[in-house]
């Protein structure tokens, strides 16, 4: 199962100093809006991504035709497919992507210690 890019998504305290803390790790910004809160950051092939105000928990986040560069990749699974087949093993689907749509979709599901997974496809 070919799920795309991996990056974790972190609920922050204070995206600033959150931004400044990862920037002495060596992350450098890739994406986001500092205005609205949320920023993805990037270093070697680690990424992460701070949301100040915008979830409760963490969230293991995968995204179906990206690499982890945020760039389009030829062959991938879509979200569509993928929410399918994990439905199919018995994997409670949390919230639904639309079966029926095409192009962007999303869904969540939780790991067996509640953790939060989106599956996240944006194109």
């Amino acid at each position: 199962m070919e799920l795309g890019a991996f990056s974790v998504s972190l609920t922050v305290k204070d995206i600033t100093v959150s931004k400044s803390f990862y920037e002495n790790l060596g992350f450098q910004v890739l994406g986001g809006d500092l205005s609205q809160n949320w920023l993805i950051m990037k270093n070697d092939d680690c990424i992460i991504g701070l949301f100040q105000g915008m979830f409760e928990k963490n969230i293991l986040t995968f995204n179906p035709g990206w690499d982890q560069n945020a760039e389009n990749i030829e062959s991938y699974s879509d979200v569509r497919e993928l929410q399918k087949q994990l439905e199919e093993k018995g994997i409670k689907i949390l919230s639904r992507t639309d079966e029926s749509g095409e192009g962007k979709g999303h869904f969540t599901i939780e790991d067996p210690d509640g953790n939060p997974i989106l599956v996240d496809q944006h194109r």
